[in-house]
């Protein structure tokens, strides 16, 4: 009989209530208890959730804990996740993990000398868009991908978001912020990059919040830059323009764009696990792909459109546990999540610099994930 692994849930923050109700569709996993700093936001999901309300001490010494998920502020992802691995259990991350490559090397010692795993989200990769996208690449449909684009540029998070200051501080910023989507995506579709350069810039000092909500009209001063265009140079030879800005009314590229020798490949929006996939051949002519039956494309969840989306967050957290057992890499792994941290720092340190630098960390690409491994991980 396959392991039940006792979890836990580190901040109790909005993005908590994802994990609370998208754990229970995956195997093995049981959401055991919730903690935070402030514990009447940890009593309101418990009480929600129908699990334990803990303070954060509390939950670290939790013995019927294996995994603790967390997803604590970006700042303090390094500390939080130190800590529990030296309480002697396995980590998954919001993303990004670790803001330094010393912070991520640190972290993946301490795992190593206690036998532990170290995961990180985004897992929006193993959707079944993605996944379909994967595997049109690797039957050699394209040819060999030898170049693209990647946007991920909007007006910036004042608009929407009721208190936006975090999003504009270091460690922050388009590319740490959505960068992980787009860039785990790449890694996964084309494996490591191998050297990079970066212009950056920043159109305003301070930003107005328009949001509702108590900051409306308030001014947030920007300290990272909120414009990146750089170029990857990935190490199978394909190179890729990216883009990513909070400096931008509107525009008309599309999320990815990847250029073979025989074709071309449209992926949707790497923030979420499904949408359209377009392909053309090598005369241009495109055609939409009819999507394969995969479980983690088939729409489950209303968000703010009329059409329901494909949500199966958790999905990274549930691989990682099962590889435990099942004698392989995790998908959504310490040393895929480093290497990604290790590319969007790079991106910002070479808009600094103006050197094009070669990145000190690599990784395998992330293991596919077939239709039916995809509905191995499912109850």
């Amino acid at each position: 009989m396959a392991k039940t692994f006792g979890v836990g849930i580190m901040g109790a923050g909005n993005i908590s209530s994802a994990y609370l109700r998208l754990a229970p569709l995956f195997k093995g996993l049981e959401v055991r208890a919730v903690a935070d700093i402030l514990p009447a936001a940890a009593q309101k999901r418990a009480e929600e959730f129908g699990v334990k309300a803990q303070t954060p001490d509390e939950l670290l010494k939790n013995r019927e804990i294996d995994v603790i998920v967390n997803l604590t502020i970006p700042a303090t992802h390094y500390s939080v996740s130190m800590d529990i691995v030296s309480a002697g259990k396995h980590a998954y991350s919001e993303k990004p993990f670790v803001l330094s490559l010393e912070e991520g090397m640190a972290l993946k010692k301490a795992a190593d000398d206690r036998g532990l795993q170290v995961g990180s989200a985004p897992d929006t990769f193993l959707g079944g868009a993605h996944q379909q996208a994967r595997e049109i690449i690797d039957s050699g449909q394209l040819g060999k991908i030898m170049s693209g684009t990647m946007h991920v540029m909007s007006r910036g998070m004042e608009h929407w978001h009721p208190n936006p200051e975090f999003f504009f501080q270091p460690g922050a910023g388009p590319i740490l912020d959505l960068g992980p989507y787009y860039v785990t995506d790449l890694i996964h579709l084309l494996g490591p990059v191998k050297r990079l350069s970066a212009f950056t810039n920043m159109a305003r000092s301070e930003r107005e919040v328009t949001a509702e909500g108590p900051y409306k009209g308030t001014f947030v001063k920007v300290g990272t830059p909120t414009t990146i265009h750089g170029v990857l140079e990935f190490v199978s030879g394909a190179i890729v323009t990216i883009g990513a800005s909070w400096d931008v009314a509107a525009h008309g590229h599309h999320n990815i764009e990847l250029y073979g020798t025989d074709g071309s490949i449209f992926v949707p929006d790497p923030n979420f696990f499904g949408g359209d996939l377009v392909t053309a051949n090598i005369a241009g002519e495109r055609s939409k792909v009819t999507p394969w039956d995969h479980p983690f494309g088939k729409p489950n969840q209303g968000l703010d459109t009329d059409q329901p989306r494909a949500n199966y967050r958790a999905a990274g957290l549930a691989d990682m546990m099962a590889s435990i057992d099942g004698g392989y890499r995790a998908r959504c792994g310490l040393d895929v999540a480093l290497h990604a941290v290790d590319v969007m720092t790079s991106l910002l340190k070479a808009g600094e610099s103006g050197q094009v630098l070669t990145l000190s960390t690599t990784c395998e690409r992330p293991l596919a994930l077939t239709p039916a491994q995809a509905q191995a991980l499912l109850k």
